[in-house]
């Protein structure tokens, strides 16, 4: 855990958070700052900087990041309609929380491209 992290806090309980789905390595939650009908973040429980830094200490658990992912948009119910997984690496790409974690946009018809 990071002391000054927004996430970590999140997955100590020291912030509330809306979870939509919980692992033994993955906490799934609903975004404050939706950009969708249904955005949900997904994040590892451990830290890591943005997802090449999870990739390169542990490839296995961005699996386990994709499956929760997954999970909650079944658990949402935009699995069948369609919804968009989106990792936000680096301050160029528009990440804001220095803590890896997969967007679940879904509730609506997607444009492309996206930004």
């Amino acid at each position: 855990m990071t002391a000054d992290c927004l996430f970590c806090r999140l997955v100590a309980g020291e912030l509330p958070a809306r979870v939509v789905h919980e692992t033994d390595s993955v906490l799934t939650f609903h975004d404050i700052d939706p950009k969708a009908p249904t955005h949900l973040l997904a994040i590892p429980k451990r830290h890591y900087r943005d997802v090449g830094a999870m990739v390169e200490a542990d490839p296995g658990l961005a699996g386990e990041v994709l499956a929760a992912a997954h999970t909650a948009a079944t658990l949402a119910g935009i699995h069948t309609s369609g919804y968009r997984l989106v990792f936000n690496t680096g301050a160029d790409a528009s990440q804001t929380v220095f803590h890896v974690h997969c967007h679940v946009l879904g509730g609506r018809r997607m444009t492309w491209p996206p930004g």
